[in-house]
């Protein structure tokens, strides 16, 4: 579970933001993702 949860980090940080907000923002749109994905509320 921890390499699957390294390899969406380093994909989001190689996704060609290259900015600290555009980390930030690929950061939480996993954030959301993963939690709509296990029957979170979502944002």
């Amino acid at each position: 579970m921890k390499a699957v949860i390294g390899a969406i980090i380093a994909c989001a940080l190689l996704a060609g933001c290259n900015t600290v907000a555009g980390v930030g923002e690929d950061i939480t749109g996993i954030a959301t993702w993963a939690q709509t994905g296990i029957g979170g509320r979502g944002y």
